[in-house]
């Protein structure tokens, strides 16, 4: 590991930000206390409920921990798409008995609010999805003492993030349950995502930057591997997802594991842009319709997704899960970290003696 983020968590382990609730405060302050490095996900959070939850972090915990900031979306979405699929969950409407959301509710997510909140009141990592903040930016985080992470989805990002000052990149494959953190949504690339190990290589060959794979790691082996490929850490979300600890809901915690939902695939049909869920019904019926429109497409479904889940109904929810959600451990986050720990350990003994996972 680089001797920065040695300094922040002394597992290589950090618990990804899952927006939608998944990473609250008690999460990431049990991965953070136990010796990885929690987070907390600002994106769909008001800029003072960001806050809120940063100070219930900093009561739990004394160790560093780090907050997510979505970056703000350009207004590309075809209006008439939008309408046409509007059109399209009006059954959805009837059956769930909820209106559906305004598609214009913003596309900037509070973000100049919340980075005024975190250049003000510091906290140790910053990290930023769908997008590279400006070298002001970057550099303003630098002054503050706040280690900075991009996350990238392709080579050109990761440049692009180490142009800009970012300290690090996290380095997200196809694998990834939640969205994909490209920085432009192109629809003519739908499909075509590089899986974690050639990402991490082509990312390594391209920028110097320390690196953190994610996308589909579920246990210390695969920590290991990516490590050895050279990460200096590894972010993992669905294997923390179904902790008790969890903000998840628990019909979401139950489906990781669920013989039901068989396999996972990339959607536009909650939000607009890409991301990874479990295929279930409302993945199949809208999925093939959904239009490029993010975050007009989120903000149309927000109710309909919480109505499924006031009514018990997994195949109305986003069932948001990297591929390897089989390997879901129940288990306390503390415990998790413990485990994965002494897993990654085991095998990376067993790779220095020339042996495998």
């Amino acid at each position: 590991m680089s001797s920065a983020l040695t300094d922040l968590c002394r597992h290589p382990i950090v618990q990804a930000p899952m927006a939608g609730g998944a990473s609250c405060p008690q999460l990431a302050a049990a991965v953070s206390e136990t010796g990885g490095l929690g987070f907390l996900a600002a994106g769909y959070k008001t800029a003072d409920g960001m806050y809120q939850e940063v100070q219930q972090v900093r009561g739990l915990t004394a160790r560093p921990f780090g907050v997510n900031l979505f970056m703000p979306q350009p207004g590309t979405a075809d209006p008439a798409a939008v309408g046409v699929y509007r059109h399209q969950l009006a059954g959805e409407s009837a059956w769930y008995e909820t209106p559906l959301g305004d598609p214009d509710s913003g596309r900037d997510d509070g973000y100049e609010a919340k980075l005024a909140i975190l250049l003000d009141d510091p906290v140790p990592v910053v990290s930023f999805t769908f997008g590279c903040p400006t070298r002001n930016v970057l550099e303003s985080f630098s002054r503050a003492g706040t280690y900075t992470i991009v996350t990238v989805t392709t080579p050109e990002e990761a440049q692009a993030a180490q142009w800009a000052g970012a300290d690090a990149v996290c380095v997200q494959g196809v694998e990834a349950g939640g969205h994909q953190g490209t920085h432009r949504d192109d629809p003519a690339s739908d499909g075509s995502g590089y899986g974690l190990l050639t990402l991490l290589q082509l990312v390594k060959e391209t920028v110097e930057l320390p690196l953190i794979a994610t996308g589909g790691l579920m246990r210390g082996g695969q920590i290991a591997a990516v490590l050895a490929a050279g990460a200096s850490a590894a972010q993992l979300g669905t294997a923390f997802l179904v902790c008790p600890e969890s903000g998840a809901h628990a019909l979401h915690k139950q489906a990781m594991t669920n013989p039901l939902f068989v396999r996972t695939e990339l959607t536009r049909a909650f939000s607009g842009r890409p991301a990874r869920g479990l295929v279930n019904r409302f993945m199949r019926e809208h999925g093939p319709y959904a239009p490029a429109a993010y975050p007009d497409v989120h903000h149309l479904t927000s109710g309909l997704r919480k109505a499924a889940a006031k009514a018990g109904d997994a195949q109305g929810m986003a069932l948001w899960a990297g591929q390897g959600h089989r390997l879901a451990r129940e288990m306390p986050a503390a415990q998790l970290v413990g485990v994965l720990a002494a897993e990654t350990d085991t095998a990376r003994a067993a790779f220095a003696h020339g042996g495998g996972m």
